[in-house]
């Protein structure tokens, strides 16, 4: 069975969006970071997200800037297959990517029993919120920017039950991240 997990930032006070929905905080450029996004794109599998992520990543990871900045991630973004799931698209034009409009938690249980690669969730909070909640999700990668935002979105709006992990790895970068690794315990 395929496994499904998720890649955010999220503030030290554990928001991944600030109360204006911004995620411009959570970009930190340096080349060990550069470094590690690029392997990360890398990596194979498809990605996963929710309407708003989607027209988001497409709008940047398409555009010259990003080959410009970060050419290898653009390359690996555009590359991979992604799933949007989305209610009110109607068409998904990014390269390599099919629309689902079904029903969250039923199409996610159905893709995690295909044999192909594994998937990974950006952004997408409520998308990770649902699925967290329908103990869907089998790992966590959460990057921890040394920030405080004070109020904001967490990724667990809808979450009710708790959820045990388990701490794999860690790592810290020259920026100030931190990325954790999670598995259900």
């Amino acid at each position: 069975m395929r496994k499904l997990r998720v890649f955010d930032t999220i503030s030290i006070d554990g928001f991944f969006t600030d109360a204006k929905n911004d995620m411009s905080w959570a970009h930190k450029q340096d080349e060990e970071w550069n470094a590690f996004a690029s392997d990360n794109a890398s990596g194979g599998g498809e990605l996963v997200f929710g309407r708003v992520t989607y027209e988001m990543m497409a709008g940047f990871w398409t555009s010259p800037q990003a080959a410009k900045t970060l050419p290898k991630v653009a390359e690996g973004m555009n590359a991979m297959g992604k799933i949007v799931f989305s209610r009110t698209l109607n068409e998904a034009t990014w390269q390599n990517t099919t629309l689902i409009k079904g029903d969250l938690v039923t199409e996610v249980g159905k893709l995690k029993q295909q044999p192909r690669p594994d998937m990974t969730i950006l952004g997408s909070g409520s998308i990770v919120s649902q699925l967290t909640q329908a103990r869907l999700i089998d790992g966590y990668q959460l990057v921890v920017s040394p920030i405080v935002l004070g109020m904001g979105r967490t990724l667990f709006d809808t979450v009710q039950d708790r959820l045990n992990l388990k701490l794999t790895q860690s790592r810290a970068f020259k920026n100030g991240n931190v990325v954790l690794w999670y598995e259900l315990s």
